[in-house]
């Protein structure tokens, strides 16, 4: 999910060797392989998280990816989402992220897992074990320029209105499939976030 094109000396680069947590389908842990290979192709599942983060008003935060992402560049997405790294339990790695990402700290509370297979083109894919996560900040974000092209804070309604149009195919394919589960089986989960 965050997969960059690596450039010398960049904080990414160093990311594409990191060793991620190859799992099989009741997320038991199989073994590890390189973030770059587990995109390769049509993708090797690994285990990955989403957070999506609210504000007091109830909208959520959604991020233009980098250019200079290596899958889906230049799409709107939920707030933040990476994968753990071997060793590294689930807890860590979601604030971590948000940390790197967003510049914030907050409450994260689990909502559901899912599996998916998502081709971007003849060289990548995602297939991941994805653990989504929601939460509520009280500051605003500090976005990592490396990662985030732009962001906005958009009403579920609003966003459920994008998903209904057009605009449909500007979000990507990890994103519309837990967004469509929340909003058809956890919409009084957000409601208390606000």
């Amino acid at each position: 999910m965050d997969e960059t094109r690596s450039s010398p000396g960049t904080q990414e680069a160093a990311a594409e060797i990191d060793s991620l947590i190859l799992v099989d389908d009741a997320d038991r842990e199989l073994g590890y392989l390189s973030k770059a290979e587990c995109h390769r192709g049509r993708g090797v599942l690994h285990r990955a998280f989403s957070l999506l983060i609210f504000n007091d008003a109830g909208e959520l935060l959604l991020q233009q990816r980098s250019a200079a992402k290596r899958l889906w560049p230049l799409y709107w997405s939920n707030s933040c989402c990476s994968h753990p790294r071997r060793a590294e339990t689930m807890e860590a790695a979601t604030h971590r992220r948000l940390q790197e990402e967003l510049g914030l700290r907050c409450a994260l509370h689990f909502l559901f897992k899912f599996q998916y297979q998502a081709q971007f083109d003849a060289a990548g894919a995602e297939r991941e074990l994805c653990s989504v996560f929601i939460g509520r900040a009280v500051e605003a974000p500090k976005i990592n320029r490396d990662e985030i092209l732009a962001w906005r804070w958009i009403s579920p309604e609003a966003l459920q209105a994008e998903f209904a149009g057009s605009g449909a195919d500007r979000f990507t394919p990890w994103f519309a499939i837990e967004w469509e589960r929340i909003w058809r089986d956890y919409r009084p989960a957000l409601a208390v976030l606000h």
